[in-house]
């Protein structure tokens, strides 16, 4: 069976990341909330790659969109995402973002256009219960990405399964948008 998903870094210490491209989906959790900032990076043809102990750099053209879930008792829920603290802020207005509220009232907010980072972007190396995983670029590649986002956003955030199913499609929408994978 071919590998669909492996953590990021160890792909790349085992030879296994792969450089004509592929999904990177970076997880920053809150410890002591179901507050969760996700980085979705597409890219495609890398030149070259760096890595150091913050992380690992890119030589090549990516796109980029953000989720964020947050709990219905997030006390900053009326702060626009791009004024909170530095380790909950995107860079988006909630006028940019696809938002998607649970019954619940968590909400899970989503960037309708990918940020397009030209010739290098960098991921941050996890730490704590962080993480970052690169999705190969297979044929079932966004299948896998909607499974890994219902099931994450269900058991990590707390999102109702049906609204993390349905927050999965608003995901699944904006990567639609990307174009790293049109010059292919």
């Amino acid at each position: 069976m071919a590998i669909k998903a492996l953590e990021l870094f160890n792909a790349y210490s085992t030879g296994q990341l792969p450089k004509d491209g592929g999904y990177i989906v970076s997880s920053f959790h809150k410890e002591t909330s179901a507050y969760a900032k996700y980085e979705i990076v597409a890219y495609a043809g890398v030149k070259n790659l760096y890595v150091t102990p913050q992380g690992m750099t890119f030589q090549t053209d990516g796109n980029k969109i953000f989720v964020l879930a947050e709990p219905n008792d997030y006390p900053k829920k009326f702060m626009e995402p791009f004024r909170r603290d530095s380790d909950e802020q995107i860079p988006h207005r909630f006028s940019e973002l696809e938002v998607v509220t649970a019954k619940n009232q968590a909400r899970v907010m989503i960037s309708r256009d990918p940020i397009v980072s030209y010739s290098a972007f960098t991921i941050v190396r996890p730490t704590g219960i962080d993480f970052s995983f690169i999705f190969f670029n297979r044929d079932d590649v966004l299948d896998s990405l909607h499974v890994f986002f219902t099931k994450t956003l269900n058991q990590e955030s707390r999102v109702p399964k049906r609204d993390a199913e349905k927050a999965a499609d608003v995901i699944l929408d904006s990567l639609e948008n990307f174009t790293v994978w049109e010059s292919e």
